[in-house]
């Protein structure tokens, strides 16, 4: 980066004390132009790639990124957990576009190790309180109506770890454990009416996977019967083994341990189970000591990802500011951008499409102009929640929690042009 940032300064003089000379030098033959170096080699001479024969079609089958973006990729936090079978990977958001992850770049949290799973003898049961139990095949739920929606997925646990301080220095691992893809399903309501649900006494749904960790997780009712999938798709093919294959509950706006892997069951119930991930993991611990149960919606939180801690802004001038927000609680509306640490903001442009319960790409233009600068977005939903500060979280969160931590972000560039991750407020 450092190189390049001297290049570019190089270049910037030349072209300045040439003046009148660089237009005749443009045209000059190439020849003498490349013989005097009065030009980019990489526009005067042809590369080997215009002029040879590239590779067949269909090299590889099955299509992949170029070698020159393998160091975009999901990577793990050393130490944070005992085993990578119980553990977490995270999306580089710093350089995603649009709002679509890619689903080599879909962030992963797994209790015990992913499978890839035989689709031939997975099976789905449906049970309790309906008219009719019933064992699905995947053939048999792939034949019926299907729909497709964009939406994110969020751990629980996204930027858990700078509730205390700043702890984590890019983008990738304080908000990494969100990512956003087109779903293909079943809808849960439609399966729910075909085996005759009980709607007087069923209150609740519990959602069982099928991995050794025997994740279960309860849906009340009215979420069930509005926007749930069960899915078998992901960004138009089938979902990644990492990501439940061959069958995934998907819950829009509800943190991602709802979105049970690998669904092998549901049953229709009365009450909620308080199963081990909702009655003593995935709760919420308050100042005064207690915990609170079944907080599942991913409240209203945005986070500038272009620059972000760890990128370099090479030379003073203009960017492109960019980055996302969200909110489980439906679209969002505006976001604002502040470029002193929240003393004043500016409406930033919002990318379409703007979609409920997903992820919305946010620009703003900037000229920087060489002096220390916070960056901050705050994104404010459909139903008027505004995002938090952190002391305002802190205030009725305390420091000591874990989960749900949707605070204004900040991002300190200096005069070197490094930037990282402050808490400012």
């Amino acid at each position: 980066m450092e190189q390049a940032r001297k290049a570019r300064r190089s270049f910037m003089g030349k072209a300045l004390a040439m003046g009148a000379g660089a237009i005749a030098a443009v045209q000059a033959p190439r020849a003498r132009a490349a013989a005097t170096g009065d030009g980019d080699p990489a526009i005067l001479q042809l590369p080997e790639h215009t002029r040879g024969l590239g590779r067949p079609v269909a090299d590889p089958a099955y299509g992949q990124p170029s070698k020159w973006e393998a160091n975009l990729q999901r990577r793990q936090s050393p130490g944070l957990t005992r085993v990578p079978q119980a553990s977490v990977s995270f999306t580089p958001l710093q350089g995603l576009f649009g709002i679509i992850t890619p689903s080599g770049l879909h962030f992963e949290r797994h209790h015990q190790g992913w499978w890839d799973v035989d689709p031939s003898q997975h099976r789905l049961m449906v049970h309790g309180l309906v008219k009719r139990s019933r064992v699905f095949t995947m053939d048999e739920l792939m034949r019926l109506p299907s729909v497709s929606r964009i939406h994110f997925i969020e751990c629980g646990a996204n930027s858990a770890p700078e509730w205390g301080n700043v702890a984590l220095p890019t983008v990738q691992y304080t908000h990494g454990m969100v990512s956003c893809s087109e779903f293909t399903g079943v809808r849960l309501s439609t399966l729910l009416e075909m085996c005759g649900v009980d709607k007087k006494l069923g209150k609740y749904v519990l959602a069982e996977g099928a991995d050794g960790s025997s994740m279960t997780r309860t849906i009340d009712m009215e979420r069930a019967m509005d926007d749930c999938i069960v899915a078998w798709g992901m960004n138009g093919e089938m979902l990644r083994p990492e990501n439940g294959y061959p069958l995934r509950l998907v819950v829009p706006g509800i943190q991602g341990v709802s979105w049970v892997k690998y669904l092998r069951r549901l049953e229709v119930g009365d009450q909620k189970w308080a199963t081990k991930d909702e009655s003593i993991h995935y709760i919420d611990l308050m100042p005064d000591g207690t915990h609170r149960q079944y907080t599942g919606i991913q409240e209203c939180k945005s986070v500038i990802t272009t620059p972000s801690g760890g990128q370099l802004l090479l030379d003073k001038g203009y960017y492109n500011v960019s980055g996302l927000a969200w909110s489980g609680r439906g679209s969002i509306k505006r976001v604002d951008v502040s470029f002193d640490g929240g003393r004043n903001w500016r409406t930033a442009r919002l990318e379409g499409p703007v979609l409920d319960k997903a992820l919305t790409r946010f620009n703003i233009d900037w000229v920087w102009d060489g002096k220390p600068a916070i960056l901050q977005s705050r994104a404010i939903d459909s139903t008027g929640y505004v995002q938090p500060k952190i002391n305002q979280l802190r205030a009725v969160r305390g420091t000591r929690s874990i989960y749900h931590q949707n605070a204004i972000q900040s991002w300190r560039v200096a005069e070197s042009g490094e930037v990282f991750n402050v808490q400012v407020y």
